[in-house]
């Protein structure tokens, strides 16, 4: 699974003339799902999301959290984030689950969030969708699941 996290001061996502979410300060959450995530990650990759200090206290360091300052997040699922371009002109998006897959993941996850105490606001699965936002910062920060049970690299003190 791979999420693009934006903090925003606000943000929408249209499919045609409907707008199918909107939320005011908080996250916007651009969610992939890769071949052989399984059901829990979208839980997880919530509480990792909804925990992480990136919004700035009184003297502006990252030290709130989504669930501190009572943000709301919209969650977007976007298979191309999987996208391969290692080989030619065109990106190959063979690395994505089939929607089948992939829509319970986004849903659970949306779902995950909100049982944080996460307003959470929603795309349409599989349309046409345009997405406005502004980035508050800009903060963005892409995550992976690869790197959730990775060690953490520290570096060396020789010296």
């Amino acid at each position: 699974m791979r999420i693009v996290l934006q903090r925003v001061s606000r943000a929408s996502v249209r499919v045609g003339d409907e707008v199918t979410g909107a939320i005011g300060v908080g996250l916007l959450l651009l969610v992939g799902v890769e071949q052989g995530d399984e059901d829990d990650l979208g839980a997880r990759l919530a509480r990792k999301c909804a925990e992480l200090r990136i919004f700035p206290d009184d003297e502006g360091r990252f030290n709130r959290s989504l669930l501190d300052v009572g943000g709301e997040a919209l969650v977007v699922s976007q298979f191309t984030l999987l996208a391969d371009t290692r080989r030619g002109r065109r990106p190959s998006f063979t690395d994505a689950a089939p929607p089948d897959v992939a829509q319970p993941i986004v849903e659970a996850f949306a779902a995950a969030l909100a049982d944080l105490g996460v307003r959470v606001a929603t795309g349409r699965f599989g349309a046409y969708m345009q997405v406005e936002l502004t980035n508050d910062g800009p903060v963005t920060i892409v995550f992976d699941s690869a790197d959730l049970d990775r060690p953490r690299r520290r570096p060396s003190r020789s010296g």
